[in-house]
């Protein structure tokens, strides 16, 4: 039988973040995460855009508790200013669910001259982590989600061009992005692991899902995916499970069960062989930290 969100009991208290959370997967996320009465982060770009998802989230779940906190990957100094509100306003972290991303724009850079895919999908998210780190670790049961995708079949890390300044191409960069991420949730793993951490990192992909994320999509495809796709709410449930299933371990990475993981029940699934590289994961990993100016976890 696979994992349904129907089974999971309330869970007040427990305080989640999730980034992107106005829209799509991470709206979707977030409301489930409400209905169990946790207290939800909304962590978006847009403030205007997050207080009308809290509104709509309210309207399913009158009871619920919802915070909005502006928070734009684009910027590392969001990122920080982001985690010094969170961190001087709650006592724990249970749940980080690092969500927000976008798909194969024409090239651009962050406030800090990095790729957009590669700074907005992952090392805006690697610094969050890091800067949250160690309030989720004094958090009991509490696990970071890192959202991948099939796209990091597809992707190779290019350590020494990781911005794609010598050679741009939105396909590769976004599956660059994706397998930097869902590299980054092992490598964490791995880390916790030998830091005596009892945290979870774990990953999870949506499958192929009708989002915003496909804005940047030829226009004459999008009310075509409709048809063949899921929605954003079937394509989070393998968040929701990955953030909340009884049998998940650290280092599991989460998708729908269907054909190719297209679309389907949340499972467990497996990933490429480069996503298991630990040799590139570490190098990718020193990397970030330089970049980012965002150290943790040391090797040793």
């Amino acid at each position: 039988m696979s994992w349904n969100i129907q089974s999971v009991l309330p869970q007040p208290g427990r305080v989640a973040v999730v980034t992107g959370a106005n829209t799509g997967l991470g709206f979707e996320t977030a409301k489930a995460l409400a209905g169990l009465e946790m207290t939800v982060i909304l962590a978006c770009r847009n403030g205007q855009k997050a207080e009308d998802a809290k509104a709509r989230i309210l309207q399913v779940h009158p009871g619920a508790t919802l915070d909005v906190m502006l928070l734009d990957l684009n910027a590392l100094s969001s990122v920080k200013a982001f985690a010094d509100q969170f961190l001087a306003t709650y006592s724990r972290l249970d749940l980080l669910i690092n969500n927000a991303g976008l798909m194969m724009p024409p090239f651009s850079k962050t406030t800090d001259g990095f790729e957009s895919q590669i700074g907005a999908n992952y090392l805006g998210h690697f610094a969050l982590t890091g800067h949250l780190l160690e309030r989720i670790n004094s958090t009991p049961d509490a696990r970071i989600v890192t959202l991948s995708s099939m796209a990091h079949r597809w992707g190779r890390i290019q350590l020494d061009d990781i911005n794609s300044a010598l050679k741009y191409s939105k396909r590769a960069s976004y599956g660059q992005s994706k397998l930097a991420c869902l590299m980054f949730a092992y490598e964490l793993q791995r880390r916790l692991e030998r830091s005596g951490s009892a945290t979870l990192s774990v990953a999870a992909h949506p499958g192929i899902a009708v989002t915003d994320l496909a804005r940047y999509f030829p226009q004459l495809v999008m009310p075509l995916m409709k048809f063949f796709f899921q929605s954003a709410y079937d394509g989070a449930l393998p968040t929701l499970y990955a953030a909340l299933g009884d049998d998940i371990v650290g280092g599991d990475y989460c998708g729908p069960d269907g054909k190719g993981e297209r679309q389907g029940a949340p499972i467990k699934v497996r990933s490429s062989r480069a996503s298991q590289d630990a040799d590139v994961a570490d190098a990718l990993w020193q990397l970030s930290q330089d970049l980012v100016k965002v150290t943790y976890l040391p090797d040793s």
